[in-house]
């Protein structure tokens, strides 16, 4: 009895990983989302998860800087 081929299986989890990640990207969205409109749903977010709020903040603050240094040595040359 000849082996059966991989390529049936493969595409079904190759469909269930692109599905997961799909719902992954929508529900940080929808926590952004909640997050940016809801001042208390991101006081309830830092209550419960102190450390998230203080990543994304450093991680905002810390590319804006980077960006305004940028452009402000491009308009010293």
């Amino acid at each position: 009895m000849p082996p059966k081929p991989l390529e049936p299986l493969a595409k079904k989890l190759m469909k269930g990983v692109i599905v997961l990640e799909l719902m992954g990207v929508l529900g940080a969205y929808g926590l952004f989302h909640m997050m940016n409109n809801s001042q208390d749903f991101r006081k309830t977010m830092n209550r419960r998860f102190p450390s998230l709020l203080e990543e994304l903040t450093f991680e905002c603050v810390g590319d804006q800087l980077s960006i305004y240094k940028g452009s402000k040595n491009l308009q010293g040359m």
